[in-house]
Parts: structure tokens; sequence; C-alpha cells
């Protein structure tokens, strides 16, 4: 399906993360309007790996936590799509295992088609309060975006073909050694990333004020402009 190693291909950027990580969100949509803004639409791709918080922390997606934090990362980017949760209690996504599950198995169809519906499904759990969880959740998120088969998508869902990624990729990026310090972690194919905490969570520094869950995140610095630069590095390795 795809490497669960650290290489990165020319004119690609590599990003582990989790989709229900508000900061993985916040840095999904930069990169898309750096590589917006430049021009570089079809030159540059990003490909999508797991990191799966809920396997790391051994717990559901933390509510209580993602309340603190999803206003303070709005507040960076308004226009990124959030909303605090307006769904029933229940209807709260507790795992997001089937949605990174659909974005590996989405790179059947290519890297822009996973790339599509990894945002597409960011904004429908942060945005849109869907549960990203449900298989119809995940199939309706599909058939909104434009370049999606779904019947493909269906298929490689319904037979699990797509699961064996996920896990061999959160294995990789959680193994003793392994470079990636958590969700969002970005390398590119000039080497950035590994060894290099300045490209997790790029241009972002915070803090938790008081303890998670009960505190909140605190923005002690915040550059927007690294992406401009990350996708020109990427593209300067282009074919």
């Amino acid at each position: 399906m795809v490497a669960t190693g650290y290489e990165v291909p020319p004119a690609t950027i590599v990003v582990w993360s989790d989709i229900a990580c508000p900061w993985a969100h916040l840095a999904v949509y930069r990169l898309h309007r750096a590589r917006r803004a430049l021009d570089l639409e079809g030159v540059v791709r990003f490909d999508h790996r797991v990191f799966a918080l809920e396997l790391a922390n051994s717990r559901p997606t933390p509510r209580r936590t993602l309340e603190a934090e999803v206003p303070v990362a709005g507040g960076l980017e308004p226009e990124a799509g959030w909303e605090v949760w307006q769904g029933q209690p229940w209807q709260w996504p507790v795992t997001v295992l089937p949605a990174l599950e659909a974005v590996q198995a989405a790179k059947e169809q290519g890297l822009a088609v996973s790339e599509e519906i990894d945002r597409a499904l960011r904004v429908a759990f942060f945005g849109q309060s869907r549960c990203i969880s449900m298989r119809s959740v995940i199939l309706e998120v599909a058939g909104e975006c434009d370049s999606v088969d779904v019947d493909r998508l269906q298929a490689a869902l319904d037979d699990g073909r797509a699961r064996a990624a996920v896990m061999g990729q959160h294995a990789a990026a959680t193994a003793p050694g392994a470079p990636v310090d958590g969700s969002p972690h970005l390398f590119l194919p000039d080497g950035a990333g590994v060894d290099s905490a300045g490209v997790h969570n790029p241009g972002l520094e915070l803090r938790w004020e008081g303890e998670e869950g009960r505190g909140f995140p605190v923005i002690v610095a915040d550059d927007p402009t690294v992406y401009t630069d990350l996708v020109q590095r990427a593209a300067a390795l282009a074919p």
C-alpha cells in the first residue's frame, strides 16, 4: 500500500499525523494553502502516514482535551474549518482508525485522492461535528470529494486491505529510535525532519497551562510562513 519507513520521494512532503489531532488539522490546512499560493498543486504531493494517538496513548479520542485545544488552534486559522462539537455525546468518534484507514486505502487511486479525503475527513470532524468513526459517514465524506471513486474506496474498506498499512505505519512511527516526534511531523526529500524538532509542529511552539484535560494550551510562538519554505524545498527536488 505504502512504505512505512522515512524515505521521501522527490516533490513530496510526508506528513505523519492523526486525523483527530487539531495541530495536524492546522498543519495540513497550512500546507494546502501554501502549495496553492505557490501554484504548485500537481507538482508537490502530500503523503499522509499514520501516527495514531489512540494507539500511542491507549485511550479513545479525548474529548475534554480537544475541547481545550480546538478554540486555541482554531484562533490561529479560523478558515481551516472548526467548531465546538455540536453532535450528541454518543456521536463523538471514540476512534479514528477507520478514517485513517480510508486515507491509506485512497492511495490506490493516487496521492492526490488521498490528500483530498484526508483534508475532507479532518474538516468533517473538526468543522462539521461528524462521527468519522462510522463507515457510513466516511463514505458520505468521500462522496463529497471530487476525485474519490467511492465504490473503489468502499471495496477497500470492506475487505480491510489498508488496515495493515495503518498498523505498520504506526508501528514504524513509534518504534524505539524512530525520528517521528508526534502528530504532526513532516519529512522532506532533502532529509528535513529526521532528528529535526523544527519540523514537528512546524513554526508552532506551545505549552500546557495546568493538567491536560483540565487546563488549556498556550501558544508561545507561531510562524505560519515556514510552510511556504517547506513546500518550496519539496518543489526544488521535483523531477
